[in-house]
């Protein structure tokens, strides 16, 4: 397994079955808001401009399959203005079946680069130029669900930020029943928590949604039920769209906050102590879970909520995230 930190080539063998099929999404090339892959409607009624986002990251299909699956049956809103964007097309028009896992980006994580630093600044990249290609497009949202998914097998999590309000979004949407609040990730500034998202003093708000393992049936499911329940709950479109889908009854939330980002330190040394996938409830403080070179990686209280371990274990990147079930 290799990869340049931040830039290159990913290497990651495939350990699960792809049971979804990649939609052709070039009928939605030319998009109707002068940027391409982006489509957006006016109820011409007032209310907020809520946008669904897919493929931030190439290879994480099921977010297509929902917009494909709006687009298709012609969703509009009743109220206020919706919005649907397809993202990192450069990555997921290199998507392969057969190696799946290499077309999280074509240079770079798109979903690292949302800080102003980054955006005006002097870098280039795929990523970049399509970043600030989107951007003052972003800049309109008012409320934005941008759908994921994960490297390993897990229950579904929404990513809902360190601010009270992106968890009043989380709790409004009602699924899935894991809602984590972070603050991200050392390398950059995720999409989620661009400007006014995660400003507390700005009425704009977003949550990002990991829909479960890449390449599974259900995580294209629950993209589905989560844009329909995401929409109702704005007043976005009319409550008969759909029909019965995103209508079920829902579990109880659990809320997690993470304290810490475990961030790789070492050059290609960083090892689990055994294949956590995510969602683990650690019950001892103190526990060993992993090696950074000659650093243990221990608990830091009892009870510890594991969130995404991750494959991608290079310098500088989030391998895991530690969390307390506050509610």
């Amino acid at each position: 397994m290799s990869a340049s930190p931040t830039t290159g080539a990913i290497e990651i063998p495939n350990d699960y079955p792809v049971e979804l099929t990649a939609p052709d999404i070039t009928p939605y090339a030319a998009g109707n808001t002068g940027t391409p892959y982006i489509w957006s409607f006016d109820s011409g009624t007032p209310g907020p401009h809520v946008m669904i986002s897919a493929l931030v990251h190439g290879n994480e299909i099921c977010g297509a399959i929902a917009l494909d699956w709006l687009l298709r049956r012609e969703v509009r809103p009743v109220r206020g203005s919706l919005s649907l964007g397809f993202v990192n097309i450069d990555a997921y028009s290199r998507f392969d079946p057969k190696d799946p896992n290499a077309t999280r980006w074509a240079d770079e994580d798109f979903n690292r680069l949302w800080s102003d630093e980054v955006l005006s600044g002097e870098r280039d990249s795929s990523e970049l130029r399509r970043a600030r290609e989107i951007r003052p497009f972003m800049d309109s949202i008012d409320i934005l669900l941008d759908i994921h998914s994960m490297q390993r097998p897990s229950p579904a999590f929404m990513m809902a930020g360190m601010r009270s309000k992106g968890r009043d979004l989380a709790r409004q949407i009602g699924v899935p029943e894991i809602v984590i609040s972070d603050q991200g990730h050392a390398a950059g500034v995720r999409m989620r928590d661009y400007s006014g998202f995660s400003d507390p003093a700005s009425p704009k708000n977003a949550v990002l949604i990991e829909c479960g393992q890449h390449w599974e049936k259900a995580a294209a499911d629950l993209a589905i039920d989560t844009s329909l329940r995401m929409l109702r709950a704005q007043g976005t479109i009319a409550d008969d769209f759909g029909g019965d889908l995103g209508r079920g009854a829902t579990a109880p939330q659990t809320f997690v906050e993470v304290t810490e980002a475990v961030t790789v330190k070492t050059e290609k040394d960083f090892t689990f102590i055994r294949p956590f996938t995510g969602g683990e409830t650690i019950p001892d403080k103190g526990t060993l879970i992993a090696h950074d070179g000659d650093e243990e990686i221990l608990t830091p209280y009892d009870n510890c909520f594991l969130v995404m371990p991750s494959m991608r274990l290079w310098k500088g990147q989030t391998a895991v995230r530690l969390g307390k079930i506050i509610g």
